[in-house]
């Protein structure tokens, strides 16, 4: 096998299993584990992949940049809109307390909640609280700090000072990324800060996300996988990722109604 034909299977390797180690892709592809290092610095300049300690990942596995909330909006809203429509057999019928973190996910999770029906509504979102300012039966509770312009989500120790004093009976958590090893997670340290204390603050989670997100990893773990108990995505997942995720404990949900 050329050095090229190599470096391309390796490649296909690791982007369908997520990761591969130095001396699995050694001993897959018969040759030393110097050889594959090689490789996967080709392969990392070129962007196909990135080296991690030990071995590889896909190079959509790890970002840190984050894309603005209006690119993010019109990304699969398709499955986006069914999500949050799905995201409504587990909204409480009246009296309950929910977090809302921010996301284009939850944006729509809102955008959904009923007019008539009386909730606490707590978020670190400054679009969410718009919205949700004018509902009725909905008593908002908007957490402070410095707003991140990227997410429009206030962050830092004023906000997380608040959930740590909190119980809710339900969180929608959005994610840039979850997988089995890592949990969920995202680019920015303080926004996962705040994630982190939003789990910590719910007696249920429920985890709003398209399929895109599932199996990847990002830069921050704020959360691990046994914390979720509830997956929302589209009907788009794998059928070996929803398998991995059950046997984690995980309830995958798949919104439909999406072509």
């Amino acid at each position: 096998m050329y050095p090229e034909e190599r470096q391309q299977a390796i490649a296909s390797l690791v982007i369908a299993k997520g990761r591969a180690s130095v001396n699995e892709l050694a001993a897959a592809y018969d040759v030393t584990t110097e050889t594959v290092r090689r490789d996967l610095a080709v392969l990392d300049k070129a962007g196909v992949l990135r080296r991690v300690h030990g071995g590889a990942v896909p190079a959509r596995a790890l970002h840190l940049v984050e894309p603005g909330v209006g690119e993010r909006d019109v990304t699969r809203a398709e499955h986006k809109d069914a999500i949050a429509a799905a995201a409504m057999e587990f909204l409480p019928l009246s009296g309950a307390s929910v977090l809302l973190d921010a996301g284009t996910t939850t944006m729509r999770i809102a955008a959904h909640i009923p007019s008539d029906r009386p909730l606490v509504v707590v978020t670190n979102s400054v679009p969410i609280a718009a919205r949700l300012a004018t509902v009725p039966s909905v008593s908002l509770q908007v957490l402070g700090g410095r707003v991140r312009g990227v997410t429009q989500a206030a962050v830092g120790e004023q906000a997380i000072r608040v959930l740590d004093t909190l119980r809710v009976d339900l969180a929608f958590i959005g994610t840039n990324a979850i997988s089995v090893r890592h949990g969920l997670s995202t680019p920015d340290i303080e926004e996962a800060a705040v994630k982190r204390a939003m789990v910590r603050a719910a007696n249920y989670v429920v985890v709003a996300a398209d399929s895109s997100k599932v199996g990847r990893e990002d830069f921050v773990s704020f959360a691990p996988i046994t914390s979720v108990d509830t997956l929302i995505t589209d009907t788009e997942i794998s059928d070996a990722d929803r398998t991995v995720l059950t046997e984690q404990g995980v309830e995958v949900v798949c919104a439909g109604g999406v072509p």
